[in-house]
């Protein structure tokens, strides 16, 4: 976009299911905007979801990405391939400047830049990933997991209740402290009851093709796991939304009213980077919800009959 062009109705920022769907509900709304992605979506990391409305054989994180880029490119979305490195409001525009040098300006913004997972330090985190080892939603693939001897890797209290959840799947989940520290004596009695023993910190964790992910630990024991939950928190890619003064919690995750609009007026904000329950069916509800809410407050775009348009002189 340059100076010359007009503004922009809306303009996306992030590509993940959240900011397609977004792009896909504005542009068949017939609003004018831009796509600006870095390319980092969490929903990459999937191997295959079976949680995924609509895909009942299960799709693979990249597969649902390429299908929602397709269909928001079919009603005429840009999206451009840049890292939004400044957001800031100018009046009734907010103006947003790219790391390669792109430029827009916008009356609305729908922030879809999502949360990035803090994951154990380990060779082959991919591979392991890739192949079911290590696993970074419970929610999403508890089921995938039915049966299977795992770990939940975590500080200790967070672990325990993890496994608790995990425990609808397996008879055999185990907490694995990711830190040095006791369990609440809460904890502790919810582990005891629930049969889930809870192991020191690891000394290393391993991934072993075919075989799922092996830890060591500091006495000589080693355990080998199918899968292994790292529960370690993720950091919130919140920064444009906290230059502007928005209000988030206290993980830096945006705080949005019914709308999903931002304590900032004009900046909604969708999927993992709103604090709610990270699922790729939240992120697209939210963004039927904001698009829908960004088209009502525009001005209205009627569709012209051909007989009111002037003639040719």
């Amino acid at each position: 976009m340059t100076e010359e062009d007009p503004i922009l109705d809306a303009l996306v920022i992030g590509a993940g299911p959240a900011g397609l769907t977004a792009a896909t509900y504005l542009s068949r709304f017939k609003r004018r905007i831009a796509v600006v992605d870095a390319g980092n979506s969490r929903a990459r990391w999937i191997p295959t979801s079976h949680n995924c409305p609509g895909f009942p054989s299960g799709v693979t994180g990249d597969a649902l990405l390429d299908k929602l880029r397709e269909q928001a490119r079919a009603y005429g979305t840009e999206i451009v391939g840049d890292r939004v490195s400044g957001l800031e409001r100018d009046g009734d525009a907010f103006h947003a400047v790219g790391e390669q040098g792109g430029r827009w300006a916008a009356r609305y913004v729908l922030l879809a830049t999502g949360i990035v997972d803090c994951v154990p330090k380990m060779a082959r985190l991919e591979q392991a990933i890739e192949n079911g080892a290590i696993r970074l939603c419970a929610v999403c693939d508890g089921y995938e997991a039915c049966d299977e001897r795992i770990a939940v890797y975590a500080p200790v209290d967070e672990a325990i209740r993890h496994a608790l959840f995990l425990r609808t799947f397996s008879r055999e989940v185990l907490a694995v402290r990711s830190e040095a520290g006791e369990p609440s004596a809460e904890c502790a009695r919810l582990a005891h009851d629930a049969r889930v023993a809870v192991l020191p910190v690891p000394e290393s964790i391993d991934y072993l093709a075919g075989e799922g992910c092996r830890m060591r630990f500091a006495d000589g024991d080693e355990r080998t796991f199918d899968t292994v939950y790292p529960v370690l928190g993720g950091n919130a890619q919140s920064g444009l939304a906290i230059g502007l003064g928005a209000e988030v919690d206290d993980n830096e995750e945006l705080v949005v009213d019914e709308h999903l609009q931002t304590s900032v007026d004009g900046l909604y904000a969708i999927g993992d980077i709103v604090s709610a329950l990270n699922q790729i069916s939240v992120a697209v509800g939210h963004a039927a919800v904001a698009a829908t809410a960004v088209h009502n407050r525009l001005p209205r775009n009627f569709r012209e009959d051909k007989a009111s348009q002037p003639e040719d002189a």
